[in-house]
């Protein structure tokens, strides 16, 4: 039988901020797609996860939870996670909106990626 002192007892831990920067018109992106959703609980997770045809594919989706580990930053009530596996590989990553004729959505531009495919969708 062991007991615990009050210094091996672990309280939650706040989130730490990660190197992620949004621009204020993927923000601004984000809280209508929101607001047209009708929900103020999202928060925008980006991840790396392996895949792609250079090795390492972006996730960005929406997600309501906060995992242990996970890296938080606000930015102007829109608050972007990473999670602990992929701050390394995120750090100084910018993401921006492009709504242009010939392209429509979130980027992300990466000063860590060594290289991505053709296809601009993963990343090494």
């Amino acid at each position: 039988m062991s007991t615990t002192t009050p210094e091996e007892t672990t309280a939650a831990v706040e989130p730490t901020e990660h190197g992620v920067q949004i621009s204020d018109v993927a923000a601004s992106k984000v809280r209508s797609l929101l607001e047209q959703e009708g929900r103020t609980d999202l928060r925008l997770r980006v991840a790396v996860q392996p895949g792609g045809c250079s090795g390492l594919i972006y996730q960005l989706y929406f997600d309501e939870r906060l995992l242990d580990g996970d890296a938080v930053r606000d930015f102007d009530g829109v608050e972007v996670v990473v999670d602990k596996m992929s701050v390394p590989y995120l750090d100084g990553a910018s993401i921006d909106f492009e709504d242009t004729i010939s392209k429509q959505g979130f980027t992300i531009d990466n000063p860590n990626a060594g290289g991505s495919c053709a296809c601009g969708d993963s990343f090494h």
